[in-house]
């Protein structure tokens, strides 16, 4: 994995981790319209950044392998594996 992809993983999880949390807030303060706000707005940027991982090293999950002809999974290398280069 090379250091741009480890970049846009990173980016990916820090948004991802961002939508689970507001998610949460959203729950317990359905009518907040600013979380909301925040919430589609960070969804959409997710959206766009998860498609473009996919389209330039692949699936990140099972569900980027849908209308394929081939089970892409499987190539590597998996997205949770450690970086080697990125933990120095």
């Amino acid at each position: 994995m090379n250091k741009e992809q480890a970049m846009q993983l990173r980016r990916l999880s820090s948004i991802h981790f961002a939508l689970v949390e507001l998610n949460l807030f959203l729950d317990t303060h359905p009518d907040n319209g600013e979380a909301l706000k925040m919430f589609n707005s960070y969804k959409a940027k997710y959206e766009a950044l998860l498609r473009a991982y996919e389209q330039n090293y692949g699936p990140i999950t099972t569900m980027g392998t849908m209308g394929n002809t081939t089970w892409d999974w499987i190539k590597g290398p998996w997205p949770w594996e450690p970086l080697k280069e990125s933990i120095k």
